[in-house]
């Protein structure tokens, strides 16, 4: 076992003055992915510093009607949580179809944002992965890739990213509350995530010893219609093959807002513009979707043996914008 410094912060400005001080740090909330990626001897930090205890655990209303979500607000809590239930169902059911149940009671907020990539070869310090070591190679890219991305991908990663509550966050417009030794910002969720370009190891746009406090969740999307749809190879804890969470409104007979991003597909949540542009002002007809997912989808460049992600990400939206949508005559 690699040796390793550990402090528990009492507060937000002592972590992240830690962070700027000590070795090799990394933040500790769940350690839900952190520990087994020690193990497997992925991460090798230095320094942790435990953050599980912060009084960031808390889901509040603000007086604007959104809803702050505290960065150490465990799965489980947040998913039973009566005003994310009732206001934005697609985080709910993000967040169920995620992990186990015991996982969901340990994972919190922000180490699910941070979740690293389940790539086999990112995972196993034997095989070449740019994400782990530039330079080395991406080992997927000739090997075995059926789970890798179709959308945003380099010639230096084609990896995905795991997440299914960072796919419904994208979609509702929430944000990311973060703070580090220069202050405080927010970052939009679905812009969080990066794609590789040729700088796979940086999964995220978060600074260096920035610590995620929080998710805003917008009143602006509260109480739309929304769903989240996930495919995998079995019923229950496993990562999406592809999935797709929708927002939608619609009234005077045409669609009035629309947000929708594809999880399993990119390097990052796939935030659908093309497709939110298309639908944007048009009827809610099944033609109208069709139309507005090949829009979107027509960027993919899959690769040998993962195309069939392609038409399994369309089925899926079409799927879920059909539920969402009144009946409306093509």
């Amino acid at each position: 076992m690699k040796p390793f410094a550990y402090l528990r912060a009492d507060s937000v400005d002592q972590a992240t003055a830690a962070y700027a001080s000590r070795p090799g740090p990394r933040y500790l909330g769940g350690g839900t992915n952190l520990m087994d990626l020690m193990k497997l001897g992925v991460e090798r930090p230095a320094t942790l510093i435990d953050v599980s205890r912060l009084p960031l655990d808390g889901v509040e209303e603000q007086p604007d009607g959104s809803l702050r979500v505290g960065a150490t607000v465990r799965n489980s809590d947040l998913a039973a949580h009566p005003l994310v239930r009732d206001r934005y169902p697609v985080l709910s059911q993000a967040l169920l179809a995620g992990a186990s149940g015991q996982l969901r009671n340990i994972a919190t907020t922000g180490g699910n944002l941070l979740q690293r990539t389940r790539c086999p070869y990112f995972q196993d310090v034997h095989k070449p992965c740019n994400k782990r070591e530039p330079g080395s190679g991406c080992g997927a890219r000739d090997g075995v890739h059926r789970d890798h991305a179709v959308l945003g991908h380099s010639e230096q990663c084609i990896a995905t990213n795991p997440s299914d509550m960072s796919v419904a966050l994208a979609a509702l417009d929430a944000r990311v509350e973060l703070r580090g030794t220069d202050g405080e910002r927010t970052v939009p969720a679905a812009e969080f995530h990066r794609l590789p370009g040729d700088r796979p190891e940086q999964d995220t746009h978060i600074r260096p010893g920035e610590l995620i406090t929080g998710v805003l969740l917008p009143a602006a999307t509260a109480g739309l219609p929304s769903l989240y749809r996930k495919a995998r190879d079995r019923a229950s804890y496993t990562f999406a093959l592809a999935s797709v969470a929708v927002v939608l409104r619609t009234g005077e007979g045409v669609v009035q807002h629309a947000g929708i991003a594809f999880g399993g597909l990119a390097h990052r949540p796939w935030r659908a513009l093309r497709a939110e542009e298309a639908l944007r002002g048009a009827a809610p007809t099944t033609a109208a979707f069709e139309h507005a997912l090949d829009l979107e989808l027509a960027a993919a460049r899959p690769l040998r043996d993962n195309a069939y992600k392609v038409p399994l990400a369309r089925n899926l939206a079409l799927d879920v914008l059909g539920r969402l949508a009144p009946p409306h005559a093509d």
